[in-house]
């Protein structure tokens, strides 16, 4: 079965509610429809729902298929208000300050999704990923335990013709521009652990570079080799090996020549690269060249679930995405 097939398997099984902070966006509201439809999420739209309602009537939405809240003029706002300003007043946000904030529909999500009145938030078809990660940042927050929020891409290839098939974590992509060694182990093991819940895999993880098992020496390379060492002193059972460039980690054969001490057992499917650049270039020439699809950024390290979309996105991709935070939000915990 295909990963997004088995994604979308395992979400009917079990749908989360998800919400949905740029509702009056056309490609918001027919993922919003098929989610529905299709049994993978229940869905709430903030909106005009002047607006929101009659576009969700004509793509075939059944009445109250897709809940809809007002942003402004939401019964509870009051609420939302006190705990934006429990969350903030140590930054000097005032009440009255709170008031403004939780009519952005970006913050307001958020906050619902802390408090628990969804599972999670899928935004950023309309506002940019700064204001998308800060809204969850601030009103979400880390998980227990988490120092470093990062990002992946959730890559998939498919294609008929594809040299290689299936599901693949390319991992940091969007957030972290320059990580530290401590950081780069974070996103390793964050990544793993997205590994094991989106693609039912046990995670085998490179930390990719232009160096394969100290065939170069640069300074930069000391923050993977020491990145390495803290992985495995931490998650001695993670099967992760580094510095390795692509063509080695990819291919047994390269792998067998370049890295013969290598404890990766077979083709990973985690990719931790070295640094935002990289990473964001490397996803984007697989996604334009190879072919793959590229579903994210998601977000890990976060209390709850939220996640980012690009600006371009399609409703394909929405949906995709909003099957992905409702697997996050599986692995985390209960419905809610």
């Amino acid at each position: 079965m295909k990963p997004l097939d088995r994604i979308f398997e395992t979400c009917r099984a079990a749908p989360r509610h998800i919400l949905l902070p740029e509702g009056e966006d056309p490609r918001i509201q027919a993922a919003a429809v098929r989610a529905v439809a299709d049994g993978l999420a229940r869905i709430t739209l903030l909106g005009d729902p002047a607006r929101v309602g009659p576009a969700l009537a004509a793509l075939g939405a059944a009445p109250d298929a897709v809940a809809l809240i007002d942003p402004a003029h939401a019964p509870d706002l009051d609420l939302l208000a006190a705990e934006c300003h429990r969350l903030r007043a140590a930054k000097g946000v005032t009440i009255e300050q709170a008031r403004d904030l939780v009519r952005d529909p970006l913050v307001q999500a958020a906050l619902r999704v802390r408090l628990g009145q969804a599972d999670g938030t899928v935004g950023g078809a309309v506002a940019t990923t700064a204001d998308t990660v800060r809204a969850a940042l601030q009103f979400i927050g880390r998980a227990p335990g988490i120092t470093t929020v990062s990002s992946f891409f959730l890559m998939l290839s498919c294609a008929k013709d594809a040299p290689i098939k299936g599901g693949m974590i390319f991992a940091d992509c969007g957030l972290v521009i320059t990580p530290t060694a401590a950081e780069l182990a974070d996103i390793a093991r964050a990544s793993a652990a997205s590994a094991r819940a989106l693609l039912d895999e046990a995670p085998r993880v490179a930390l990719l570079s232009f160096s394969t098992a100290g065939s170069a020496e640069h300074e930069s390379l000391g923050r993977i080799r020491t990145g390495l060492a803290q992985l495995r002193a931490t998650d001695p059972d993670l099967e992760v090996d580094g510095e390795i460039q692509f063509d080695a980690a990819l291919d047994d054969a390269i792998r067998a020549r370049k890295a013969p001490g290598s404890r990766l057992t077979g083709r990973p499917n985690v990719f931790v690269f070295p640094d935002l650049a990289s990473g964001n270039i490397g996803y984007k020439i697989a996604q334009r060249l190879g072919g793959l699809t590229a579903i994210g950024p998601v977000l890990q390290g976060l209390a709850k679930p939220a996640n980012d979309l690009s600006r371009g996105c399609t409703a394909d991709e929405v949906l995709a995405v909003i099957a992905v935070t409702a697997m996050q939000a599986m692995a985390a915990a209960p419905a809610g």
